[in-house]
């Protein structure tokens, strides 16, 4: 598994397009931005199903979106909120960067070590053909890992910082998984925010 520069924005990769900006945020803005959204997000933790077994989803999510429709994932069905003040002044600075527009915005709380995300793809129907999926992170640094599904000796890893911003594009949610995983390590909470566009 490779480890990838942490300064480098473009990456070369077979069948998706991947762009890294370590401080799209400077740290007192990612540092005023952490606090807010994590005393006024609406959180929530969902049951989720494996393998027949009903757990506890292993992080905290709210789905905020300009329109009312449901997104599901992993067996779980969400109804959006309208966006914050604070969630429309972020979303504005990610579409400036990734000239994109989006209208839905997936955040996970991941309160320590032991909140995770397991290998997936960002590939459910209502986000149509080679979505374009940017990720904002806040708080304490987790690897995000990612493999391609056939090419074997593809698998990577890049540590997301404190207002980091990652841009995933191309074909990458239909070749490649990713994973927020486990660590047995002390560490602080980190905020996702996870940019989609829903085909309403």
């Amino acid at each position: 598994m490779s480890l990838f520069p942490e300064d480098k924005e473009h990456f070369t990769l077979p069948n998706a397009q991947l762009i890294y900006i370590p401080n799209f945020f400077s740290k007192s803005q990612s540092d005023l931005y952490f606090n807010q959204l994590y005393k006024e997000t609406n959180w929530q933790e969902d049951d989720i199903k494996v393998f027949g077994k009903t757990y506890k989803q292993p992080r905290l999510t709210a789905l905020y979106g300009n329109h009312s429709k449901p997104y599901s994932y992993s067996s779980i069905t969400m109804h959006p909120k309208p966006f914050t003040p604070l969630l429309k002044t972020i979303k504005n600075a990610v579409e400036a960067k990734s000239h994109h527009v989006f209208n839905t915005i997936l955040l996970n709380l991941y309160r320590n070590g032991s909140d995770s995300n397991g290998w997936h793809a960002d590939n459910e129907p209502e986000l149509g053909k080679n979505p374009v999926i940017a990720s904002l992170s806040f708080g304490e640094v987790r690897p995000f890992h990612f493999k391609h599904r056939t090419l074997k000796e593809e698998r990577h890893r890049l540590n997301l910082g404190h207002g980091s911003l990652l841009i995933m594009k191309g074909e990458m949610q239909h070749y490649w998984l990713h994973q927020i995983a486990k660590t047995k390590k002390q560490i602080l909470p980190r905020i996702n925010l996870t940019f989609r566009n829903l085909k309403l």
